[in-house]
């Protein structure tokens, strides 16, 4: 792939991965490098904070991380670290109709800076993302326009 950041796309159980595959394959649309993996803020929080305090050594320049219910993992990631998160709720089996995911990602804190897009919607994530990215990569900016 032609970009020198990657983009994350992480998500709190294997269950969200169909929800959340939009966003990679948008991003390889552009040719933008992507990790795609489960990061769980609940049952592995150690691999969470490991992973989100060594993201921007890692090369990713943007995170989206997406989960349902209580979802606390973008949250989460992004009091550790600097680089962008973009949080995905996603309306999964225990969720109360997707509402406790939506607000549990955009009430957070001032100095913890989630973008969030709207339920189950990990496309428009990984348009976010290459949009944050066309800032600071010349090939990914000379491509968004024509999307």
């Amino acid at each position: 792939m032609e970009s020198t950041l990657k983009v994350a796309v992480i998500m709190g159980s294997s269950s969200d991965a169909p929800v959340m595959q939009p966003a990679v394959d948008v991003l390889h649309q552009f040719g933008i490098d992507t990790e795609f993996t489960v990061v769980s803020a609940h049952r592995s929080p150690e691999w969470m904070f490991e992973f989100a305090k060594g993201a921007e050594t890692a090369g990713f320049g943007v995170i989206i991380a997406g989960a349902g219910g209580a979802a606390h993992l973008p949250g989460m990631v992004a009091s550790l670290t600097t680089l962008p998160v973009i949080g995905v709720p996603v309306k999964s089996s225990n969720s109360i109709d997707g509402w406790d995911s939506v607000l549990s990602i955009l009430q957070m804190p001032n100095g913890v800076p989630v973008a969030t897009v709207a339920l189950n919607a990990a496309q428009n994530a990984g348009l976010l993302a290459i949009q944050m990215l066309s800032l600071a990569v010349a090939p990914v900016a000379a491509k968004a326009p024509r999307f």
